[in-house]
């Protein structure tokens, strides 16, 4: 008996069915109905494991990766031939799905990938079928072939390698050539998401950008000394890496807490600073030509943020996104 784990379900008994390949087993259950009276149930449940399975894909040529094998199931139920196009794919054995996939890349294609990037999970077949598949992507390139692939011909594997054009594939997935489902779904996400969309043009200016940095001082700090110092001193940092960049970054603090000292301000929010502080901020987004926020919430920042979107200057998130600076 198995460990219950729904309220709905109870008494599950199993009667094992076969294990000459992988677990058959006939499962019999009592299953409560949403009016309440259980129903006694019956299922056979196919257990072979968990599995991943892999698109690999090239950008720069604009191609897939596939296989093509005899797959019997579907020669009983239609496939005239018997062969199915499909993406690399095994199941995990003792492995992680990451360590799985990586080894049936290249026995399967030949090639050996340094790196994987997993999208998901899905039941693949839940009315009858245990197994989990975790799906990955990952680019490749000629340097990575370190063999045929094929298979291992221990485990009688016919496996003839693909490589396809993307649009070509997409269509065979139209035309019916294409009838796998995790090789359906992965084509899809490639498509959806622009995996083999041409690298853009980076972004460039002709002359350094004057680029307000903007952050939290006093915000979320209570008035802590100690938090404020923090504060500024991360927002001098982001402005060194943007100066770094080839731009020219300049904060608002850089020109109001001078001023406030030789006006005579006293503490923090009293009639010198509410007049001076933000003010000159404002007065030097007029003379700046974008703005990078940073940190975390700040009210203040999130105002010269709109004000800037309002005048028509550009707004950055990350210093990764800042242009470069043609020399």
């Amino acid at each position: 008996m198995t460990e219950q784990r729904n309220a709905r379900v109870r008494n599950v008994r199993e009667e094992l069915l076969s294990d000459n390949w992988y677990v058959l087993k006939k499962v019999t259950f009592d299953y409560r109905k949403d009016n309440g009276i259980w129903e006694t149930q019956s299922r056979e449940v196919y257990d072979r494991g968990n599995g991943a399975t892999i698109l690999l894909y090239n950008r720069e040529k604009q191609t897939v990766v596939l296989t093509r094998q005899f797959r019997m199931p579907t020669y009983k139920n239609g496939n005239e031939t018997g062969m199915l196009i499909e993406t690399c794919a095994g199941l995990l054995d003792s492995d992680t799905p990451e360590a799985s996939i990586r080894r049936e890349t290249e026995e399967e294609t030949g090639y050996r990938i340094d790196k994987v990037r997993k999208i998901g999970e899905a039941y693949m077949s839940p009315g009858s079928v245990t197994e989990i598949l975790h799906f990955f992507t990952a680019e490749y390139d000629s340097g990575m072939n370190v063999g045929q692939g094929g298979g291992l011909e221990e485990e009688q594997e016919n496996i003839e390698v693909l490589e396809l054009p993307f649009r070509q594939a997409l269509n065979m997935v139209d035309t019916g050539e294409i009838k796998d489902a995790k090789t359906i779904l992965l084509l899809q996400y490639a498509q959806i998401h622009g995996l083999l969309a041409p690298e853009p043009e980076p972004v460039t200016e002709s002359k350094p950008l004057h680029i307000l940095i903007a952050g939290p001082y006093r915000s979320g700090t209570g008035d802590d000394p100690g938090k404020i110092e923090r504060n500024l001193r991360y927002m001098n940092e982001i402005a060194l890496q943007v100066y770094e960049a080839g731009h020219m970054p300049v904060l608002g603090e850089w020109y109001a807490l001078p001023l406030l000292a030789t006006a005579g301000s006293r503490r923090l929010g009293d009639e010198i600073f509410d007049r001076i502080f933000h003010p000159s901020s404002v007065r030097l987004l007029e003379h700046c030509d974008a703005v990078l926020r940073v940190g975390g919430p700040s009210k203040g920042a999130d105002e010269m943020v709109d004000a800037a979107r309002r005048k028509g200057k550009r707004i950055f998130e990350r210093i990764a996104d800042l242009p470069a600076v043609r020399s």
